[in-house]
């Protein structure tokens, strides 16, 4: 297992170098810096290294997205990938649009996201999720993945929309769909390639 995680971040590493310049000189810096123990700025270093590699990743899961959730096509020019560093933590962020106004689907990945510990807490521990329970809210399985459903009531249109938020080890995938029903927005989530973001992404 650790052989491969291995095998993907040399094989995502040499894709980042092709496409980003900052990549080498990153690396660089971080080994000079740490040589002349400037340790702050090897840290640094390391850090944009890390974002330049979450970027890396990010791209590679747009690639495995399906062009189209069932009638809903793609919108090419919505998509973004960053790769951040926010103090201690780097993490992911891949955003995909499908659809046009009024009929829009939103897909957003992150990684080490805030709410995947509170989120966890409802999905996990039963008197947690007792406590906060919401007649709008209910737990459902994706692709064996424990997910939060919640319904959306627009009382000026009378439209319903849904978020579905699936958590996947240390990331979080949020699906949210206007003028929408649960077995439509269920079928979406199962058209993803999950366990392959969650193995990517990690």
């Amino acid at each position: 297992m650790k052989i491969r995680k291995y095998i993907l971040v040399i094989m995502l590493c040499s894709n980042v170098v092709a496409t980003a310049q900052d990549f080498d000189k990153n690396i660089a810096t971080a080994r000079s810096s740490y040589s002349s123990g400037n340790l702050g700025d090897a840290r640094f270093a390391m850090e944009q290294l890390l974002g330049d590699l979450d970027a890396a990743i990010g791209k590679e899961i747009l690639k495995m997205l399906p062009p189209q959730l069932g009638s809903l096509k793609t919108n090419d020019k919505e998509d973004k990938v960053t790769g951040s560093t926010a103090g201690y933590t780097a993490g992911l962020y891949v955003h995909r649009t499908y659809g046009m106004t009024p009929k829009v689907a939103d897909l957003e990945i992150i990684n080490n996201s805030p709410l995947m510990n509170s989120l966890g807490a409802m999905l996990n521990t039963p008197m947690m999720g007792g406590m906060m329970h919401d007649e709008n809210q209910k737990t459902v399985k994706v692709q064996g993945y424990k997910s939060l459903l919640t319904k959306h009531l627009d009382t000026d249109t009378g439209k319903t929309s849904y978020d579905l938020q699936i958590p996947m080890n240390n990331t979080l995938v949020t699906l949210k769909v206007d003028d929408t029903n649960e077995a439509e927005i269920t079928g979406f989530a199962n058209a993803i390639p999950l366990p392959k973001i969650a193995q990517l992404a990690q």
